[in-house]
């Protein structure tokens, strides 16, 4: 028991030796002003080099990151379709389904699906 302990201190000492020297080492030792500035080129931005970011585009890239997720998780419903009991499986299925189609539902009502406008 008392190896066990030593043992588990002997690491997190050696994992806090190299995660300190990590951080020593990786340090820059100097700021740069043309390294800081967002054009590398030589001469000073005349207006902003952040442009405003689309709210709709946002929203847009939220939808599909959760139906592609969402995709991936239907997937493996089919492979597990032999190894399953079959009533089961039609149920969440037909949940899961059931969860996204409303989901789909609401975006449409809130009218984040209409791109053109």
């Amino acid at each position: 028991m008392f190896s066990l302990f030593f043992m588990a201190f002997i690491i997190m000492i050696i994992a806090f030796v190299v995660m300190l020297l990590a951080s020593l080492l990786s340090k820059k030792t100097s700021v740069d002003r043309e390294k800081a500035s967002p054009f590398e080129c030589g001469f000073d931005p005349k207006s902003s080099s952040r442009l405003p970011f689309s709210l709709r585009f946002f929203l847009i890239a939220i939808i599909f990151l959760i139906f592609d997720v969402e995709i991936a998780l239907i997937l493996p419903m089919v492979i597990i379709l032999n190894f399953s009991n079959m009533i089961m499986w039609s149920l969440t299925s037909i949940f899961f389904m059931l969860i996204l189609l409303i989901g789909l539902y609401h975006e449409w009502n809130q009218g984040a699906l209409d791109w053109s406008s």
